[in-house]
Formats: C-alpha cells, sequence, structure tokens
C-alpha cells in the first residue's frame, strides 16, 4: 500500500486525490489549511460575486505582493476545501492548442493539446454541447454558458462584431479568437467548486480529508521526501504531492531547502536543492475601464457576473494570436466584492462575517486605489487582461519563518512589448463602449478621458495606475526547469508539485479549467508509471521523460 499525502485541496489537489482514491493499493491523504468540515458558506456559493475574494475573508489567504513598485496589491487564494475553485469569477475555459504547444516544448509529447483531450472530456459535463466530440457529457465539472439575452450582453456581442471581430460560439473548442460566452461552472447560480462536484460521498470515503492543517515545510532525508511538518507536528508519507497554488506550493519548496542557492543561504535555509523556483512566474495583468450606463443594466437577478468575452488579436510586435481579451462584467464593481448595492461601508458588514479582519488586510494595499474604487463602487466594467504577456514575476522568500508570507514582485508592464499590447485593449474597449451597438446603453467613462486615450505616455501612466491582477499565476514551479512532465521534482525522490505551478506560461485563457486539468494528467500519470517510478527523483535532463534518476 502506497501511501500517498497531497497538500492543499484546491483546483488541482482534489481532481488528483480523487482520481488517486481509485487505486485500491493506494492510501491518500489530503491536507487543507482552511475549512475542510460542514457546507460552503453562502457567499461563496454565489456565482454572481466574488465576495470571498474580498482581503481579510476567512476563506481568503490575502497575500500582500506589489504589481509594480508603486503599487501594493492584496492577492486572494483560496483558503478552504476547494481552494481557490471556491471563490473564482467561475470562469472555465480550457487552454488552447498555442498554451499546450508551450507546455509540450518543455515537458514533452504527453501535454500536448491532442494528448490532453481526453482529460479535458472526462472532467466536464457540458450542458450545452453533450454530443459533442470535442466534450464530455459525464464528468463531475458541470459546464454551461450564460444566457445572452441580457441588454449588455447583447450590445457587447454586436459591438464586437460591429468592429470586424469574429464569433466564437464555443470558447473550448476552438483556435479563433473572437466574441462569444463564456463556458462557466455554475448550477442554479451556485458556484461548483472542485468541493462540490468531485467529492461525493464515495470519494470521500476513500480519502482521508485533513482540514485545519498547515504544512510548513517538506521533510526531506537523503534526498528523498518522507513526509511533511505541519503545525500540529509531522505526517509520513511515500510520497508527497503539492498542490497548494502557484503561490503556496512555490513557499513551501522554498522553506524546504529547494530554491535558488543564494536567496535560501541568504535566510540561513539550508539548501536541498538548487533550482529556479519563484523566478520567472507569468499571470494575467488586467484593467478595468469603468462606465457608467444610461438605463438599468444591473439585474441582480442574473446568477452569474461574466457572460460574455472578446478575445482577440493586439496585432503589436510579434504577439502570438488572442492574446488580449475584453471581459464584460454585467454586475457593478462594488456588487462584486460584497454583494451589495449600499456602498462599500455597507457592503463590507453585509457581505462579511470579519468586517475587522478586511479592513486590516486592506492596510497593505494601495491607499489611493482603495479610495478610488470605493468612489467607484457603482461602476460597471470591461476588464481588460493580457493574456500572453511577455513579463515575469518572482516569488522570493522575506523570512526563514514558514509562517511568514513571501515577497510577490509581478513587475507588470515593465516589458515595452505588453505595455503596448496593453494600450491595444483599452481602446479596444472604449471603442465597444461607444459603438453603435452599445449607443442605446453606454453614458461616459468614469475614470478615462480622451486627452488620456489619445496620448500613448499619458495612457501608460493612467494604466500602471490602475492595474489589477487576474490572479492566474502560473510557473512558480515550472516543468522543464524544476519538475519534469510528471511533476517530480528534479532531483527529490517521492517529491511532486501538481498544480499551476507547474504550467510552464500561464494559458491564454483564465486557468482555473487548466488547474483541474493539471490534476487530473498527473494523477493519470503516476498511475501509468511503471513500478519504481514515483519513488525516484527526476533530473533536469529527464524533463521530456527521456532519462530518470
Amino acid at each position: 500500500m502506497t501511501r500517498t499525502l497531497i497538500v492543499g485541496a484546491g483546483g488541482s489537489g482534489i481532481p488528483l486525490a480523487v482520481r488517486l482514491s481509485e487505486d485500491p493499493d493506494r492510501e491518500v491523504i489530503l491536507l487543507e489549511a482552511g475549512e475542510a468540515d460542514g457546507p460552503t458558506p453562502p457567499e461563496l456559493l454565489d456565482a454572481s460575486t466574488v465576495q470571498g475574494a474580498m482581503p481579510g475573508h476567512a476563506a481568503n489567504w490575502a497575500y500582500p505582493g506589489n504589481l509594480t513598485p508603486d503599487l501594493p496589491y492584496m492577492i486572494a487564494r483560496g483558503r478552504i476545501l476547494g481552494g481557490s475553485s471556491a471563490l473564482n469569477g467561475a470562469y472555465f475555459v480550457r487552454p488552447r492548442p498555442v498554451d499546450c504547444a508551450a507546455w509540450a516544448a518543455q515537458a514533452g509529447p504527453e501535454w500536448s493539446y491532442d494528448a490532453l483531450l481526453p482529460a479535458m472530456r472526462a472532467m466536464e459535463a457540458d450542458a450545452d454541447h453533450p454530443d459533442a466530440a470535442a466534450h464530455g457529457a459525464s464528468g463531475p465539472m458541470p459546464i454551461s454558458r450564460p444566457p445572452q439575452t441580457g441588454r449588455a450582453a447583447r450590445a457587447f456581442t454586436a459591438a464586437a462584431v460591429e468592429l470586424g471581430f469574429a464569433r466564437e460560439p464555443d470558447k473550448n473548442d476552438s483556435d479563433a479568437p473572437g466574441v462569444g460566452p463564456v463556458p462557466a461552472n455554475i448550477v442554479d447560480g451556485c458556484r461548483m467548486s472542485t468541493a462540490l462536484t468531485y467529492l461525493d460521498d464515495d470519494a470521500r470515503a476513500r480519502i482521508d480529508i485533513r482540514g485545519g492543517t498547515r504544512v510548513t515545510r517538506v521533510l526531506i532525508e537523503g534526498g528523498r521526501a518522507i513526509g511533511v511538518e505541519t503545525a500540529d507536528g509531522v505526517i509520513r508519507a511515500d510520497e508527497v504531492v503539492l498542490s497548494a497554488g502557484a503561490i503556496g506550493s512555490a513557499h513551501l519548496l522554498l522553506s524546504s531547502g529547494i530554491g535558488p542557492r543564494a536567496q535560501l543561504e541568504a535566510f540561513g535555509v539550508d539548501v536541498v536543492a538548487d533550482l529556479p523556483v519563484g523566478a520567472a512566474f507569468s499571470d494575467h495583468p488586467d484593467i478595468a475601464v469603468g462606465w457608467q450606463a444610461k438605463r438599468a443594466v444591473f439585474d441582480p437577478r442574473e446568477a452569474f457576473a461574466f457572460p460574455t468575452a472578446l478575445n482577440l488579436d493586439s496585432g503589436a510586435g510579434d504577439a502570438a494570436d488572442g492574446d488580449l481579451e475584453v471581459l464584460l462584467s454585467v454586475k457593478p464593481l462594488g456588487y462584486l466584492l460584497t454583494g451589495s448595492t449600499h456602498g462599500l461601508a455597507a457592503g463590507i458588514g453585509h457581505g462579511l462575517r470579519h468586517p475587522i479582519r478586511t479592513l486590516r488586510s486592506l492596510l497593505g494595499a494601495s491607499v489611493r486605489r482603495m479610495a478610488e474604487q470605493i468612489h467607484h463602487f457603482h461602476d460597471l466594467q470591461l476588464i481588460v487582461g493580457l493574456q500572453l504577456p511577455a513579463g515575469r514575476g518572482t516569488i522570493t522568500l522575506a523570512s526563514a519563518d514558514p509562517l511568514h508570507p513571501p515577497r510577490i514582485d509581478y513587475r507588470y508592464l515593465e516589458d515595452p512589448g505588453d505595455l503596448a499590447r496593453m494600450r491595444v485593449g483599452i481602446r479596444t474597449a472604449v471603442a465597444l463602449l461607444r459603438s453603435r451597438a452599445f449607443a442605446g446603453l453606454f453614458d461616459h467613462l468614469t475614470e478615462l478621458d480622451d486627452d488620456v486615450l489619445d496620448d500613448d505616455d499619458r495612457l501608460d501612466a493612467w494604466m500602471r495606475g490602475h492595474l489589477g491582477t487576474a490572479i492566474h499565476m502560473c510557473g512558480t514551479a515550472p516543468m522543464g526547469a524544476v519538475v519534469d512532465g510528471h511533476g517530480r521534482v528534479h532531483g527529490i525522490a517521492g517529491l511532486r508539485v501538481a498544480d499551476t505551478s507547474i504550467l510552464p506560461r500561464v494559458p491564454s485563457r483564465g486557468p482555473f479549467a487548466s488547474a483541474v486539468l493539471v490534476g487530473e494528467r498527473i494523477a493519470e500519470l503516476m498511475r501509468d508509471e511503471p513500478a519504481g517510478d514515483a519513488a525516484d527523483g527526476a533530473v533536469p535532463g529527464g524533463a521530456r521523460g527521456r532519462s530518470r534518476s
């Protein structure tokens, strides 16, 4: 009997645990730092809001970070059974073939689109395309597309077509970017996290799920992982898999002595493996273009927030296709965050169980940006995201204490090409709002004017001051450089990573579907490995599966 210990019960960790537990010769222990008993809090079930992403929420880590050297930001990551899948915008879009090709270039053909398609089909139950060859009809994750009947959704699609963009009716089966409905994991207004979809009674009976268990380090002896250290003691296992997310897994590796030698030695951490953990992650910078409507657009009865998106080519430089996204939000900013229409202060009290904790968490954020968001509580938004950024960020230790959060620097828009492409995205969003199709709805922009829009330098300064992040971090422990195509950490036997940390590049669509896919794929690869492979530590030359230690 192999004892497998999985750290993190989120978008990747739960699918991984469920699939591995189907093997009767494997004991699976799933550790979650947050709550793992009892029902999901009602505000997290509400798929028309993202209340769990408010800093200070009990289900949220709220890591401090810096989008630029001058712009601090609080980064919401799930701390509950289901992880960030219990907090996110319920946007479930697959990686595209171009994304998988970039992964396969580092990890081998097992990560090509064709190789991954069976797992993508197995994980979904697509209500809109149950008979399509590209889709699954009986997987755990229910997928449907919001109705496109609302005023804003109709105007947005018509505006995109008016501007010459193609239609993309199924964003989970298309290689050509365009405008179309956003596949979502929503059922009757409920956000369907991996906890709600994968963990049925049978799965729960097979898995030893331990909530409230904060892992601080991986225990390594003689080049082999033998278990983990937690706040309550040691848990031993034959193999350890980190599925704590792109921040959590990287921080655990660094705290365990796996990372850049100079950084670890500077903090007095014994070096176990000199690997580039946290050295070059990618994420989607985003900027909201706020606007006010001439007539009522917001309908609280609509059980979704993001019905439609335009994916487009920037045409700037040598960027790949689909490098920009404009996402329509049909809920005002304040309602998204609090589930309330009564202003931010009232909304915090209405929507959260711990308003004081929220206010304390916000002390680390940009005061100026916070004030602007309070002022624009009732704005509607088009959210512009740079989907294939050239820029890279870093996660580093800020202390040798594993309970101290790491330092996170996104370094957004430092690359001149990223800056140029984001300008295209902002100007496209404004052109959509000013189209004939939007004439009956659009009244005015709330934070932009033509003097800024028409001047590259002024627009660059405005964008840097209004940056956000989609919180889609990938690549903090990438395949190729840190792990092999099976998630095995180079040089450390019995240790793997299985979450978006291992994706060498953030996908050109939101990565929740990719996170679930990683859990499914790593489980499949682990089950298919010959006897003895699971215990071997991968070596850098084996990143493509050609050699093993």
